[in-house]
């Protein structure tokens, strides 16, 4: 599978430390020296379907397709305004788009699960033309009274398009399942038999738990996946690793023993924006001019679950 096209869309809004400093108990020192954010992009009268179709028309056009090229469409989200149908759909209708498509939620590692996927699909000759959108809005999932969460997130959409080819190298996806350790609680429309008790509870994160899961995990799939196709940390000209804290991502570097000029990142101005993450960052690098042909891109992310995944990638 081959990578031809890369698109992104970020909301409007930017919002700085010193901005969530006049409501809330922190400042731009915590904020910074913990998390290495600066400001986040949060959505205010967009609507993050919106968004996926931006990421999704440039990613198609530096492809060099049409949409109708298009002939499979999977998505990444954990959270929209919609329960049913699938975002998917959604974005599908607004584009014109008529080709099957799913959604997925594997919340940070989504855009690796879904490259995964596109691949088996490309692979076994079913489809030719796979995109793939990762359309999230994190900000959503928690309390704006929650310092220790609300200041983490920001939300945007990142796109790909992938074609037949054998410049995927190798994927490796994998959990520890621990759902205690990032999570949130949607309440149900009650009915008339629902006797349990049900509430709404913003995302949670326990980030201690959440820090070592994501530095040791990434690093062993890095090794192993490298391993595995008899590469070495050498061979690698960038670290597409998921934007979800500066001291997480400097965690994994130390451990890999990189230096900091193939590690390219966004979280300053971006925040986590979950499974968009990554493709963001993508595109942003690919539209800078970073990469030449025959770079190779490792991707690594982590997240609830808990759930990791990592890709190689030849650009």
């Amino acid at each position: 599978m081959n990578i031809i096209g890369t698109g992104s869309a970020l909301p409007k809004k930017i919002v700085t430390n010193d901005e969530l400093s006049s409501f809330l108990d922190t400042s731009d020192e915590w904020i910074t020296s913990r998390t290495g954010i600066r400001s986040r992009h949060v959505i205010s009268d967009e609507k993050i379907e919106d968004l996926g179709m931006e990421a999704a028309r440039r990613a198609i056009a530096d492809a060099g397709l049409e949409i109708s090229d298009i002939d499979f469409f999977i998505c990444s989200n954990v959270i929209n305004e919609y329960v049913t149908p699938g975002i998917s759909c959604i974005i599908a209708a607004g584009l014109g788009m008529k080709c099957p498509c799913i959604d997925i939620n594997c919340a940070c590692p989504g855009f690796i699960y879904a490259m995964d996927i596109a691949d088996t699909y490309i692979s076994a000759g079913k489809y030719s033309n796979v995109l793939i959108v990762c359309p999230e809005e994190p900000t959503r999932m928690t309390s704006w009274e929650d310092r220790s969460t609300c200041v983490l997130f920001g939300d945007g959409a990142g796109a790909a398009v992938f074609t037949k080819g054998d410049n995927l190298k190798a994927t490796r996806l994998s959990a520890d399942p621990a759902p205690d350790k990032i999570w949130q609680f949607h309440k149900l429309t009650p009915t008339p038999y629902i006797t349990k008790e049900e509430t709404e509870v913003p995302l949670q994160m326990k980030g201690r738990d959440v820090f070592r899961f994501a530095v040791s995990t990434s690093a062993r799939d890095i090794r192993e996946l490298l391993a595995g196709v008899n590469m070495t940390i050498d061979d690698v000209d960038y670290f597409m690793i998921h934007q979800a804290n500066m001291r997480i991502i400097e965690g994994i570097r130390n451990a890999l023993g990189v230096e900091e000029k193939r590690f390219p990142t966004n979280i300053a101005d971006h925040g986590n924006s979950s499974s968009a993450s990554c493709p963001i960052l993508l595109d942003e690098c690919n539209r800078k001019g970073l990469f030449k042909k025959g770079d190779i891109l490792v991707f690594s992310a982590f997240g609830a679950g808990l759930l990791s995944a990592a890709a190689i990638l030849e650009w």
